[in-house]
């Protein structure tokens, strides 16, 4: 009888480890907009924990955008990125704290370089729990930085992939013609990244608290 009871006891133990053991390391998502998506792509897909980073589309209008629709203006789509999670390894606090550090938050007219709405900042939230994270993180951000943040936060909507080739395009070994000549995809994005400024603007900002300024 008390060898029974003590194998139940274990039975019950071991699923309530293992039910915690998998709600703490779940999948889950976030949708960020930080300016050139290429960038966002390539910064939080260095972070321990995220599986997958997105390129993509959203808070705008129509379905299906292209990137020349996008990049031309008028739909009201932001360049995007889906960030997909551990949540186990690393939470949705922390990646979001590292968004607000990555970019310009100070900026209403687009991030560094490229100016324009599809270039603006913006957290795109689903649900109240997601809502309140993201103004907390808002929150910690202006308190570190002492200046007004004007990323705001959306309610989420569709999220629409971007063409394939703009996935992973940081580390693509493809030939490109660029204004340097015809080089390798992957050298093409080091020296947009560098010429855009993009880094030195966020280590101006954040100095040490930069999350992936090089």
């Amino acid at each position: 009888m008390k060898r029974a009871l003590i194998l139940s006891l274990l039975i019950v133990i071991g699923l309530f480890a293992r039910s915690h053991e998998a709600e703490a390391g779940e999948t889950r998502d976030i949708v960020v907009a930080g300016g050139c998506f290429w960038c966002v792509e390539s910064d939080f897909e260095s972070v321990r924990g995220v599986k997958e980073v997105i390129s993509g589309y959203t808070g705008g209008r129509g379905q299906n955008p292209t990137y020349k629709q996008v990049s031309r203006g008028g739909t009201g789509h932001y360049e995007a990125v889906r960030i997909i999670y551990d949540s186990g390894v690393v939470t949705r606090d922390q990646l979001y704290d590292m968004f607000f550090r990555s970019v310009d938050p100070t900026d209403a007219g687009g991030q560094f370089c490229d100016r324009g709405d599809s270039y603006r900042t913006a957290i795109f939230a689903d649900g109240d729990a997601e809502r309140q994270a993201a103004e907390a993180a808002k929150a910690r951000a202006q308190a570190a930085l002492g200046r007004q943040i004007v990323t705001p936060v959306l309610t989420a909507g569709t999220f629409w992939p971007a063409e394939d080739y703009h996935q992973d395009y940081y580390k693509g070994t493809s030939r490109v013609i660029t204004r340097f000549g015809v080089i390798r995809q992957n050298d093409a994005y080091k020296r947009y990244r560098e010429g855009c400024g993009r880094d030195q603007r966020v280590r101006q900002l954040w100095g040490s608290a930069a999350a992936f300024a090089h």
